[in-house]
């Protein structure tokens, strides 16, 4: 060990974009990188590396484990670990901090207070008390949910593809009070998928899932859309790292500090969407946003252009407007997987029911309003020649369905993105 900087990172086998070093460097102030490493090279990293503490993601949570000359007792119990922590003596701890991070998560939703300080703690109840709870998958991550749940009282019922409870039976599990997604089913790039529908379990208290990209997925989003409370992974993720921090530290951080950073994750990863009438200005609204915000821009229409090779009224006279709607919706599925970005929509997207989830997903969906008499027409094909008045009353309720929040853009573009700037904020 270098006698320096506190060296600590996040150790896995293909890492690609990771997060953890931004959440970690708002914890504390040690160094903080990411150690891809083949299986080969894993024993002889974990036991002589220059490392101080690490995070551990998959596929190697188990098989760091006789690396460790001991474990918490939290490792222990879960059979898996997530942190590992060189002492004063060049042994090495083995911990679990992703059981804080699901326990943060539940309890957030649920309510249920943060009394516990390890999973292994009593809590006064016995297995089922609080009711069924089906944890979808069964690899790493369930395994953590699993153990956090049975310590809550709930009687686990793990879901696998070829189990006995697996998804051509899992409808006979109606009565479940609680569902959790442990798998990285709906993760980026693979947007959209879900395991199972949700309408099968009317009980249902809450709907969690582990996956943070995109923000919802589309098991949270039907979970919205059935009223039942929902919550994504990315509480998880900052709670676990947080927990992690204090390990590596050896003392106390402030709570605060994790919401404070999930805060500002959420904000960093979600797309602002505008939606509003052809001419209501939602370009040079987004262009300053963009430039305000340092975002990049995108428009929703000239990335259609670009994909096709062909202009807007050239695609309306070869195609007509159903075709149009078609690639819309083909290019809106993929600029909404998209984070942090500042995306202008076309007035009519909001037609196609499918457009909204797809928009959702990473975004928070501002309506643009003009009042008809100052909306542009000149190169809308549909203005042009469009009674703009009718085509308001029609999709009128189609923005509000849409829509998180409305600005009336009367005024001055600035204005109006500071209306926006101030209803994010």
């Amino acid at each position: 060990m270098n006698g320096g900087r506190m060296k600590c990172g996040l150790l896995g086998e293909k890492l690609g974009h990771s997060y953890s070093p931004q959440i970690h460097a708002e914890l504390a102030d040690y160094e903080y990188l990411l150690y891809e490493k083949s299986r080969e090279e894993l024993e002889d990293f974990v036991r002589h590396g220059d490392w101080h503490g690490l995070n551990v993601t998959i596929p190697y949570k188990k098989t760091v484990i006789p690396y460790c000359d001991r474990l918490s007792d939290t490792a222990r119990e879960i059979g898996s670990v997530n942190t590992l922590l060189r002492l004063k003596d060049g042994s090495i701890l083995g911990d679990n901090t992703d059981a804080f991070g699901f326990r943060t998560l539940l309890d957030s939703v649920l309510n249920y207070g943060q009394e516990e300080t390890g999973i292994t703690q009593s809590t006064g109840l016995t297995q089922g008390t609080r009711g069924k709870a089906l944890v979808l998958g069964t690899g790493g991550a369930s395994v953590t949910v699993q153990a956090v749940l049975r310590s809550r009282g709930y009687r686990v019922i793990p879901v696998s593809r070829r189990g006995e409870d697996n998804y051509e039976n899992i409808g006979r599990h109606a009565d479940a009070v609680l569902l959790v997604n442990a798998t990285p089913l709906g993760m980026y790039p693979k947007n959209g998928e879900k395991a199972t529908d949700l309408r099968q379990f009317p009980k249902l208290r809450a709907v969690l899932d582990v996956v943070y990209n995109p923000a919802r997925t589309a098991l949270m989003q039907q979970a919205e859309e059935l009223g039942i409370p929902t919550a994504g992974g990315l509480r998880m993720l900052v709670a676990q790292a947080w927990r992690a921090s204090e390990i590596f530290l050896g003392r106390d951080l402030p709570a605060d500090a994790m919401l404070r950073i999930e805060r500002s994750l959420a904000s960093e990863m979600q797309n602002i969407i505008l939606i509003g009438m052809p001419g209501s200005g939602k370009s040079t609204v987004a262009g300053m946003l963009a430039e305000r915000l340092e975002r990049p821009c995108l428009e929703a229409d000239a990335e259609l252009e670009k994909q096709v090779g062909m202009s807007i009224p050239e695609i309306f006279r070869l195609e007509g407007e159903e075709g149009f709607r078609r690639r819309e919706t083909e290019i809106l599925r993929e600029l909404g997987k998209r984070s942090g970005i500042i995306l202008s929509t076309g007035g009519g997207c909001v037609t196609r029911e499918e457009n909204y989830p797809l928009l959702h997903q990473n975004g928070t969906i501002v309506r643009i309003d003009r009042r008809t008499e100052k909306l542009a027409r000149e190169g809308r094909p549909l203005s042009l020649s469009a009674d703009l008045e009718e085509m308001l009353r029609v999709r009128g309720p189609m923005y509000e369905r849409f829509a998180d929040f409305t600005v009336l853009n009367d005024g001055t573009p600035e204005e109006t993105v500071q209306k926006i700037l101030e209803v994010l904020a």
